[in-house]
């Protein structure tokens, strides 16, 4: 019986899938796969003949194998590896190159002979390469084809470096890199003009002559292409659906990867549900939205024609359901994101008291707070809070270098305006001139240019703030450590950059605390940044009571925004309101146009954050809530109890 419940769960997924909790649970369990399947070719006297991936998906992957090696004692002797893919051109020694990541990451740390290691050659003149793709699969072929291949997928569907539109019995060969690819390699490469190309790649052909294929995948930013591989028609426009016709495929994801699958986004369509309130309020919104109807004019029939009947036997009848959910997105809305002073509070989203609260805004890059929730900012403001603006970050990686010099020549004409001796500042001048003249591709910028960033976004940040209405001493930059190393990627946190994070919180003793949501955020800031804020948060309720009483509001809207069913506040924004944030916005010059990182979405961050707050406002007059101009919406963390 439960073998058929499983079957019916999944009856929309078209390969095998295996869902842990997050990926380094992930990691461990196909780390174990690798090394058992190693222990048994060697029992055996064979050669385990493994494909294997880049990336940041398979890093915990190569970590745990190596902690096999030194702690178990396992052996790589017997292994022979070939990687999917290189781009090209690319010179081994360079930092983007696949051939130093595996040996930073996986060959320096074992005992794998340099022979058995087979990495597609980024160096090749292009008439050779041809030639050289056919020897490489020649190789794979003479060892009796790969045992293992472990897969990543790029956003645009790709696995190895076969983009859309790839044969299905495609072999070895030079390709084109898809726009997308591109731009999320563009960190890397310190800019995505630097991003080759081109890639040497396995084929899809090849892969799937493996016997065994694992594909993994984590993260949210994961789970729409997921979908689609998983559940979508095969297609050349997502290679990673062809994998839909091997018997020997599996997926292993984390729950964020997963969570658009229909099993985990819309469960009644596939099994009878426990209907708490959470899902009845995502069920109801969506059936809202897949019928285009407002909530309370949906009837029994929708329902039931939607999956939903089981809802309307347990909980109904439809209209009690519809009037439940209606009442709960209504109470999310509030003009008084700061709590409404002398009203009853019993149906809203923040308390009442006290009437002026200590609001602290992190805001993990210097533009984060009015990209955000700059309308919230301003409305808190004006209401009479005492808010402060902690930016956790310099964003120093985020300026431009012709920045840089246009600042320093500012620097130079105004002091000598003033008289000033700048022979040292010219001579700085020249320094800094000199580096970005000859700088190389996502090198790291010399401490003088590092500085020079840091201030441009200080100094916007703080006109920003002071635009929104918040004072000078209420307005803190952090700098935390973990971020400032001139890299795009960045150190491990440590307690320092918690222990910086209790003393401001401890300082302000805020009532309420923003801090961003924001995980989709390309760069990975924007999750740490919160986490030391969770962390922070932690060790205080523990030692102090103002703590425990502390609420905590996510917000989002740089990189994406909050599903409507997830929304617990929305604060309404008129259209002067919109204005006033877009000026503040405005304020942080250097990201204007074409910021140095812009991610996947070409807009530039006060259109999406504009267009972001609109749709939102559209989404709840849809439903049948009032029409507003624009929302911005929150999420409330829930601590556990102390």
């Amino acid at each position: 019986m439960a073998r058929l419940n499983l079957l019916e769960e999944t009856r929309f997924e078209k390969v095998p899938v295996t869902v842990v909790k997050d990926q380094h649970i992930a990691s461990k369990i196909v780390a174990k796969r690798i090394a058992d399947l190693i222990k048994k070719k060697q029992i055996k006297g064979e050669k385990a003949v493994l494909g294997l991936a880049t990336g940041a998906t398979p890093i915990e992957v190569y970590a745990e194998l190596v902690r096999y090696h030194k702690e178990e004692g396992l052996s790589f002797r017997n292994v022979v590896t070939f990687n999917l893919d290189e781009y090209y051109p690319m010179e081994p020694t360079s930092k983007q190159s696949y051939v130093k990541f595996m040996h930073e990451h996986l060959f320096d740390h074992v005992d794998i002979l340099e022979q058995n290691i087979h990495i597609p050659d980024g160096t090749l003149k292009k008439e050779d390469i041809a030639e050289y793709c056919i020897a490489y699969e020649n190789k794979i072929g003479a060892l009796g084809g790969l045992d293992l291949q472990i897969l990543g997928i790029g956003r645009t569907g790709h696995i190895g470096f076969n983009e859309p539109g790839s044969a299905p019995n495609s072999g070895t060969r030079l390709v084109t890199l898809d726009d997308l690819t591109r731009r999320d390699a563009s960190r890397d490469f310190g800019g995505k003009e630097n991003v080759p190309t081109k890639a040497i790649t396995m084929g899809i052909g090849t892969i799937f002559k493996a016997r065994e294929i694992i594909l993994m995948a984590w993260h949210t930013k994961k789970a729409s292409i997921i979908k689609k591989a998983v559940e979508g028609e095969i297609s050349a426009d997502v290679p990673a659906t062809y994998l839909q016709l091997s018997d020997n495929t599996e997926f292993i994801l984390d729950h964020d990867a997963a969570s658009e699958l229909t099993r985990f986004d819309t469960p009644w369509l596939v099994k009878d549900c426990l209907w708490d309130d959470n899902l009845i309020k995502k069920a109801v919104i969506w059936l809202s939205t897949e019928v285009n109807k407002p909530i309370l004019k949906l009837t029994e029939e929708d329902y039931n024609s939607h999956g939903m009947a089981q809802l309307v036997t347990e909980k109904g009848p439809a209209y009690d359901i519809n009037i439940k959910i209606f009442n709960q997105l209504q109470h999310s809305i509030t003009g008084w994101p700061g709590g409404k002073p002398n009203a009853d509070d019993s149906q809203r989203p923040e308390r009442a008291k006290p009437a002026q609260k200590r609001s602290l805004i992190f805001s993990p890059h210097p533009d984060d707070d009015v990209i955000s929730m700059g309308g919230t900012l301003i409305r808190l403001v004006d209401q009479g809070h005492d808010v402060h603006v902690a930016y956790q970050t310099s964003g120093n990686t985020a300026v431009w270098d012709i920045d840089v010099l246009r600042y320093i020549e500012f620097a130079i004409d105004f002091n000598k305006s003033l008289g000033e001796n700048v022979n040292k500042l010219e001579e700085t001048y020249e320094k800094m001139r000199d580096f970005i003249k000859r700088k190389q591709a996502n090198e790291i910028d010399i401490p003088e240019v590092r500085d020079v960033k840091a201030f441009i976004r200080k100094t916007e940040a703080h006109a920003a703030a002071r635009y929104a209405g918040v004072i000078d001493e209420n307005i803190h930059f952090m700098a935390l450590p973990f971020y400032e190393t001139g890299k795009t990627v960045k150190n491990p946190v440590t307690d320092v950059d918690v222990k910086m994070t209790v003393d401001l919180l401890q300082k302000i003793r805020p009532h309420q605390i923003f801090a961003a949501g924001d995980f989709a955020d390309p760069h990975g800031t924007h999750l740490v940044c919160f986490n030391i804020v969770i962390k922070a948060m932690e060790q205080l309720r523990k030692m102090e009571e103002w703590a425990q009483n502390t609420w905590l509001w996510m917000y989002r809207g740089a990189w994406h925004e909050f599903q409507t069913h997830e929304i617990e506040m929305a604060v309404p924004l008129s259209p002067q309101e919109v204005t006033r944030k877009r000026n503040a916005i405005f304020q942080h010059q250097s990201q204007k146009d074409r910021p140095v990182f812009p991610g996947d979405d070409e807009r530039e961050f006060w259109v999406r954050a504009q267009e972001r707050n609109r749709e939102t406002a559209i989404n709840y007059d849809k439903l049948g809530l009032a029409n507003y101009e624009a929302m911005e919406a929150f999420v409330k963390w829930k601590f556990e109890a102390v």
